[in-house]
């Protein structure tokens, strides 16, 4: 596969990662900043990198495993690998501008 071809599987599997909202914040994982890295490889597995707002999440278990079952659902992706890290830690600051806006951050 091109390196274009990659991108765009990479380019739909952040797709549906916008379809998953935090349960305390009304706005996607995406946007949040939880999603620090999505790598697609040559075999077309996914590793996504992640974090959560905070160690004590109340999501911990189940938010992994949706970002997990979402990335699945694109046609091209074998298997999928989702790794959670909190170095560096979330903040605020990491959310998009719109994530700020619809937040009242900006």
């Amino acid at each position: 596969m091109t390196d274009a071809e990659l991108q765009a599987i990479g380019e739909k599997v952040v797709d549906v990662l916008r379809t998953i909202y935090d349960p305390e914040i009304p706005v996607d994982i995406y946007e949040l900043g939880l999603i620090y890295d999505v790598h697609v490889s040559d075999e077309l597995d996914i590793k996504i990198l992640m974090t959560l707002t905070s160690p004590n999440c109340p999501v911990a278990e189940s938010l992994p495993e949706e970002v997990k079952e979402k990335a699945r659902s694109v046609d091209e992706v074998n298997e999928v690998e989702v790794e959670i890290t909190f170095d560096p830690p979330w903040t605020k600051d990491m959310m998009s501008e719109e994530a700020m806006l619809e937040l009242g951050f900006l």
